[in-house]
């Protein structure tokens, strides 16, 4: 199986394998497993296990890191979450119910799937994972210091999260060297490609503010006055897409070529299993996972 231009190589790999392995991550925000152990902990509501889950292995900490490294998100709407949340459940009890929550959620769906290819997958995925640069990348290297679960399923998922989270801080870091602040990005976004209905309410901000981003972006002249995206915006959206691509090779250069079209081939039934958990509206925008080229 070829996944990207002769052995998939380069940034057209790591597009590929992002679509592969983000769904197994994503389960963590949208299965009624996750949701059910985050409330079995003491963090009843949406938003608290959302902040609480996806902070806690930087410990008990305040706001201001996670707006930082989230980005995106309204302050208020963070302030709104955190330092309370840990008033509620410890990091620790956070954690274990983060991943409990996302190993039962891939235990019901990975039925059809053969616990030896689960098994592989799961260690070819945090040989990548182990090659992941995460210097500039702190939501990655928080994640990568936790300690490895010992089944194959806590595995898979673990990986995939570190995974997930070195993309995401390299896709932070285009966005501010382009410039961008964290609504600005959104509003470019939705006019591009996304639905402000999922992402405004989501990210917490006011019809005002997002606006008066729009307004600051036809200036730019990245979008026109009725909205609609220029020609340097969709130019800018390619520039940071492949830049993203670019800051996120190195896993898969570690891994190798025939390792990662071997981890590939075993990803793509685990990706499409645990997609099922996955609203066809969400703010990841994820497309769908590449078997081949």
């Amino acid at each position: 199986m070829i996944i990207g231009p002769e052995a998939g190589d380069g940034m057209d790999r790591a597009r590929r394998m992002w679509t592969l392995f983000e769904p197994v991550h994503a389960v963590t925000y949208f299965a009624p497993q996750a949701r059910a152990r985050y409330e079995a902990v003491g963090l009843r509501g949406y938003w608290r296990g959302y902040f609480a889950g996806r902070a806690a292995a930087f410990g008990p900490v305040g706001p201001g890191p996670v707006h930082a490294t989230f980005f995106g998100f309204h302050p208020a709407m963070v302030r709104r979450a955190l330092p309370d949340v840990w008033t509620r459940a410890t990091p620790a009890d956070t954690l274990a119910a983060r991943l409990d929550g996302a190993r039962a959620a891939l235990d019901d769906v990975l039925g059809s799937v053969p616990a030896a290819d689960v098994a592989e997958a799961a260690e070819l995925l945090r040989s990548a994972a182990g090659q992941a640069d995460l210097a500039g990348r702190a939501l990655a290297a928080a994640h990568a210091d936790l300690p490895w679960p010992a089944d194959p399923v806590g595995v898979l998922w673990q990986a995939a999260t570190v995974l997930r989270e070195h993309r995401g801080d390299g896709h932070v870091a285009t966005l501010v060297n382009a410039g961008l602040d964290g609504v600005e990005a959104l509003v470019w976004r939705s006019a591009l490609d996304s639905d402000r209905e999922v992402l405004q309410p989501n990210r917490g901000w006011s019809d005002e503010e997002w606006d008066a981003a729009a307004t600051r972006l036809v200036e730019r002249g990245w979008l026109e006055v009725d909205g609609r995206p220029t020609t340097a915006a969709r130019t800018a959206r390619d520039d940071i897409e492949r830049r993203t691509d670019e800051l996120a090779v190195a896993p898969w250069r570690g891994l190798g070529g025939t390792a990662t079209e071997r981890l590939a081939s075993l990803l793509h039934p685990i990706a499409m299993a645990a997609r099922t958990h996955l609203p066809a509206m969400n703010p990841i925008g994820l497309p769908a996972p590449h078997r081949s080229a």
